[in-house]
């Protein structure tokens, strides 16, 4: 029996689910999932940033791995560290959803429809330097909880509209909650957003070998890139930090662009390049973004 660790929100069994039953199909053997609830489900009256970031969603299921307990465990990779603890493997990455951000309103169909003051709900400081660059107007309050906490919040009438990832709506069939997929252009992603990572035990080869189906080269060499620009500005939730990287299928290139900025929005840095290698463009785009000032935002967030 082959056990996956797995956060116990609705999201992240549904990416359980989806993952154990691949997993049965391929291998023909049972699968099962631990669920359990971390520290990040549990504190939800404080921003992640001022927590200790998105590892708080996945030491608990790495205790169960190191344990024994499970076998795998499946995460949203854009809460996946970039440096993996010593002893433990990102092993897999999966075929990714939609990577992009959407906005969802009750009583507007597009982010630039909003007026003056309108609240707008977002989890990230990524999107909330983002939307204050651009829409000034709008007031960005923080939104913790799970999708459906996040929803119920706008259909109380709390915020006129919230910022969700696009993935985690299509996956839960709420496609019908989003009122604009907003582009990449407008609101630059996460680094591995949409994606889904298998991390096991380093030394666990049995494990290996049976989530090796589930890898998908093309995106896994696209969110190396990301991750790699991440890990090279010590990138954290703390540091509104984005990273999109999509290959030129005619090419065969990898293109990358990431920003980083203050919350506020009021100083930021961009970059783009083209590679072929994932970790050299990652660090191209990262020491560009440096010689821009990025050292400069990273220094003024770690004061606060």
């Amino acid at each position: 029996m082959w056990i996956i660790a797995s956060r116990e929100s609705r999201l992240a069994m549904w990416q359980a689910e989806h993952v154990r039953d691949l997993l049965a199909a391929s291998s023909g053997q049972p699968v099962s999932i631990l669920g359990m609830t971390t520290r990040g489900d549990q504190i939800l009256d404080r921003s992640l940033s001022k927590v200790g970031g998105k590892g708080l969603f996945v030491k608990e299921l790495e205790t169960a791995l190191a344990e024994g307990r499970a076998h795998l465990a499946v995460h949203s990779l854009k809460d996946v560290p970039m440096v993996m603890p010593e002893g433990f493997a990102l092993q897999a990455v999966m075929k990714r959803e939609d990577p992009r951000d959407a906005f969802v309103s009750n009583d507007f169909t597009k982010l630039e429809d909003l007026p003056a003051g309108s609240v707008v709900g977002t989890s990230s400081l990524r999107r909330e330097s983002q939307l204050r660059a651009l829409y000034p107007h709008l007031k960005v309050v923080p939104l913790r909880g799970n999708l459906d906490t996040r929803l119920g919040k706008l259909d109380k009438g709390e915020m006129q509209a919230i910022i969700l990832a696009a993935a985690g709506l299509k996956r839960l069939g709420l496609a019908n909650r989003i009122a604009q997929i907003i582009a990449p252009e407008v609101m630059l992603p996460a680094a591995g957003q949409g994606a889904l990572g298998i991390e096991i035990r380093a030394n666990d080869q049995a494990s290996a070998d049976l989530v090796a189906t589930l890898m998908h080269e093309q995106t896994f060499r696209e969110v190396s890139a990301e991750r790699a620009v991440s890990r090279a500005l010590g990138g954290s939730c703390q540091v509104p930090l984005a990273a999109y990287c999509v290959t030129d299928l005619a090419t065969g290139q990898l293109v990358l662009r990431a920003r980083i900025a203050m919350p506020d929005g009021s100083k930021s840095c961009k970059s783009q390049m083209s590679g072929s290698d994932p970790e050299a463009l990652g660090l191209g785009v990262s020491q560009d973004l440096m010689g821009q000032g990025a050292a400069e935002i990273i220094s003024a967030l770690a004061e606060h």
